[in-house]
């Protein structure tokens, strides 16, 4: 009887604190309940819901024949599968399509399955061939997103982790894969939590970083320690894509020079195909809120305009080649901003979108690559901040989430790194007050606000 009584005194505390583990560690509630149940589902349901979806062929004419001659009828051949194998969001499976099947079918069906097996999602690709990858994903990855504990820089320079991706891969944003990159949102959509983690990814690798941020540098002030260069006002700017431009002018030189060299010079047409020693190191310009940029009072400022938006697409059209890349920010971006924003918009085939405050603005991030995209960025919810669309010029996207990174943080970071900013002479001039101050630097400079925004 005593059994009985701690028996039964017990089961609620297992179940509370399955509850808390399950709230808390989603993961190891996974592997440790989710993974097993929904791989027995899977396994036990699967011949019926492919059947159910109608994701299965005829069967062949030796299996009727065989059924006939038992007084059976031959049922239906689903996909051939894999075993379930388990993720650190889910599931996977492998399967082999049926003649006359096609990966349409079964990326239409892919609600269909999340509801028949009570998954959060389920996500179709080709592999190969005839071969398909269903992942199918346990609970929701978006809601808690943090940084990845160890990333291997198996892409090289230049390529860090951002945001965590809906099927519980990482988005990785790879600069010499696209190299520019635009970047929508409305205010407190989590434009800037993607910024700081981009920012604080690139510190810590031998990169030249230079902000552009004429909000008086509310925004990249901060990181002041780690930048090569800030221009804080419109006239600054200007001055800054000038010293950018001759710097592109100097590398297409050098990498003439090095190609000419002789009949035993390496051919290149970029400087990653330069020798280590000789090599430039990568400048990447980050331009926070463009429209900021490119306002326009009178015809002065309209003359400023027009010219630093051709810097801008000179800069977008060569700079791959010379390594040098944009990050482009701001909330709208479109042809009013002036004559030439719509080319230098095509220029930046990278595209994240977050919550944007109308579908025009998520037509201009994601239209010329996915209507379904731009759909899905104006249905992003305002209390989940950081939720973005990505995408890219070959019209594949997906849901994002980048893990949230505080200002302080990212500027303890920046302080921390500051040893690492490269020598470029042509950015001297440029370099922030606060940045010659932490290396002990006496350059002249023009000076940048200290305050920093009280808002994420």
């Amino acid at each position: 009887m005593t059994d009985t009584v701690w028996a039964l005194a017990l089961c609620p505390v297992a179940l509370v604190a399955l509850l808390v583990v399950r709230r808390r560690l989603p993961v190891a509630f996974w592997w440790l309940v989710g993974y097993p149940l929904v791989a027995l589902r899977v396994l036990a349901t699967y011949r019926a819901t492919m059947d159910a979806c109608g994701l299965t062929v005829p069967a062949s004419a030796v299996r009727r024949a065989t059924a006939r001659l038992v007084g059976r009828e031959a049922a239906p051949v689903p996909p051939r599968r894999s075993l379930p194998l388990p993720t650190g969001s889910g599931l996977v499976m492998r399967l082999r399509m049926a003649t006359g099947q096609a990966p349409e079918d079964f990326i239409a069906s892919a609600d269909r399955l999340r509801h028949a097996w009570a998954a959060h999602a389920v996500h179709i690709r080709p592999t190969k061939p005839g071969r398909l990858e269903l992942r199918l994903i346990g609970w929701d990855v978006l809601a808690d997103v943090r940084h990845p504990r160890r990333w291997r820089q198996g892409g090289g320079p230049l390529s860090l982790p951002l945001a965590l991706r809906e099927d519980g891969h990482w988005y990785v944003r790879d600069f010499r894969t696209v190299p520019h990159e635009l970047i929508l949102g409305a205010t407190q959509s989590g434009k800037s939590v993607y910024l700081r983690n981009l920012v604080c990814g690139l510190a810590r690798q031998p990169v030249v970083l230079v902000g552009i941020d004429c909000k008086w540098g509310v925004e990249l002030a901060p990181f002041a320690p780690r930048l090569s260069a800030l221009a804080d006002t419109p006239d600054r700017a200007n001055a800054l894509l000038d010293a950018l431009l001759e710097e592109m002018e100097a590398r297409f030189r050098l990498i003439g020079l090095t190609s000419a060299a002789g009949p035993d010079a390496v051919l290149t047409s970029d400087v990653w195909g330069l020798p280590d020693k000789v090599r430039p190191v990568p400048v990447v310009v980050v331009v926070d809120e463009v429209a900021e940029l490119f306002l326009a009072a009178n015809r002065d400022d309209e003359k400023r305009r027009d010219a630093m938006v051709t810097k801008l697409i000179r800069i977008a059209q060569l700079g791959r080649a010379a390594g040098i890349y944009l990050e482009v920010c701001g909330q709208r971006f479109g042809s009013e901003l002036g004559k030439g924003a719509t080319m230098l918009r095509a220029q930046l085939t990278g595209r994240v979108c977050h919550r944007v405050n109308d579908e025009s603005s998520a037509n201009m991030a994601l239209a010329d690559i996915s209507h379904e995209a731009a759909l899905a960025a104006t249905s992003i919810p305002a209390e989940r901040p950081g939720v973005a669309i990505v995408g890219d010029s070959s019209g594949g996207w997906s849901r994002t989430r980048s893990p949230h990174l505080t200002l302080d943080e990212a500027a303890a970071v920046c302080r921390a790194t500051s040893a690492l900013v490269p020598a470029l002479p042509r950015l001297d001039p440029f370099r922030p007050v606060a940045a010659d101050e932490s290396a002990g630097v006496g350059t002249p400079a023009a000076a940048v606000p200290t305050a920093r925004p009280v808002t994420e």
